[in-house]
């Protein structure tokens, strides 16, 4: 009886140990327990473990990561812009939060690939508050006119097969491949829905913090029934909670303790690796990650970067990365994607989106 009892969970466990992407054991026997009945189990185990190892206070930043605040250098544009190719400006530097900046700290350098001999990305890097000054916090800016978005479905979130786009990013269109981020939470945590392609996983939630991309591969990120309905233009739609920039600052309550607005399972004021995308005026991404990262320092980091309206991506050091991706120049032998993580120290496989991987993910290509 014990063994018929036994045999179910097994094999449960066994699929989940050996199914598809580069997830490590432990985080699959973890997510195995948040979706059979131990959610809460997980959940408290996450937000002790976190409340009693949060970042210490003060210090400096690691060698590391230290050189590459400092690298390169601010970017205007220095290029020979090829005619009739339409670009936005490159953004402005981003006021460092410590009195004695490092140097290059706040100050954007052409990212990844350039599009027709334009920089379509840039980064930059500063420490997130004037606190913990041993973390360093990343930004990425995208241009839209260089760059196009599709999201991938990964094999468990949102699951299901028969996607137009699903992981890994295919080797066809690996050429045209820029980066890739993280999505948002897992499904039953995001209090919201997923739109592909005229198929649901669940229905998309009024009011609610959403990135949609349209026909022509634009993305965008605001609140779903009041910046964006559907339409026959949207061709995909992912909510994550609710907006924490709004109006070019910080929501109101950003601070507060509320899980049904900033996410049930780490609390709001925990500080853990976090990440979030934005929408600057001129319709400019820029996405924002981190170490020791509060949904307020989230928020306020993405806010102080220009964007106008934000929402919070996924969390935890398993499920935060962007990656860039350079191949072969023309004319030389054919090799292997170069990928490099956007901070140094984030966790994630560099080839995580270029397998099975479980989770979605956002994709840039150029234009």
């Amino acid at each position: 009886m014990v063994v018929a009892l036994l045999s179910p969970v097994a094999y449960s466990y066994t699929r989940a140990l050996t199914g598809p992407g580069t997830d490590a054991l432990s985080i699959r026997s973890v997510e195995w327990l948040r979706g059979h009945h131990f959610r809460w189990l997980v959940n408290d185990v996450e937000n002790y473990w976190y409340s009693h190892h949060q970042p210490k206070k003060g210090g400096t930043p690691s060698r590391v990561l230290r050189a590459q605040v400092s690298a390169g250098r601010q970017s205007r544009g220095d290029f020979a812009a090829p005619p009739r190719v339409v670009f936005l400006p490159p953004p402005s530097p981003v006021r460092p939060y410590v009195a004695d900046a490092l140097p290059g700290e706040g100050l954007w350098r052409p990212l990844g690939t350039p599009v027709k001999g334009i920089p379509a990305m840039y980064a930059t890097y500063l420490r997130p508050d004037g606190v913990h000054t041993s973390l360093v916090a990343a930004l990425a800016w995208i241009d839209p006119k260089l760059v196009n978005a599709v999201g991938y479905a990964g094999a468990a979130e949102p699951g299901g097969s028969g996607w137009t786009n699903q992981l890994p990013i295919p080797d066809a269109v690996r050429p045209d491949l820029l980066a890739a981020f993280n999505s948002g939470f897992k499904m039953q945590d995001s209090r919201g829905g997923y739109y592909d392609h005229g198929r649901y996983v669940r229905p998309l939630r009024a009011g609610a913090a959403t990135m949609w991309i349209d026909s022509n591969g634009n993305l965008d990120v605001g609140e779903w029934g009041r910046d964006v309905t559907m339409s026959p233009d949207i061709v995909f739609a992912r909510q994550n909670l609710d907006l924490i920039v709004d109006g070019g600052q910080p929501v109101p309550g950003v601070q507060d303790n509320n899980p049904v607005q900033w996410g049930f399972t780490v609390s709001n004021k925990v500080m853990v690796w976090r990440s979030g995308i934005g929408v600057t005026p001129g319709g400019a991404l820029v996405y924002a990650a981190g170490p020791g990262l509060s949904v307020a320092t989230l928020a306020d980091l993405l806010s102080r970067a220009g964007a106008v309206r934000a929402m919070e991506l996924d969390i935890n050091t398993a499920w935060v990365d962007f990656f860039t991706y350079s191949s072969a120049p023309p004319g030389m032998p054919a090799a292997d994607l170069t990928v490099t993580k956007l901070l140094v120290n984030m966790e994630p496989s560099p080839y995580h989106y270029l397998t099975a991987s479980s989770r979605d993910c956002i994709a840039l290509f150029g234009r």
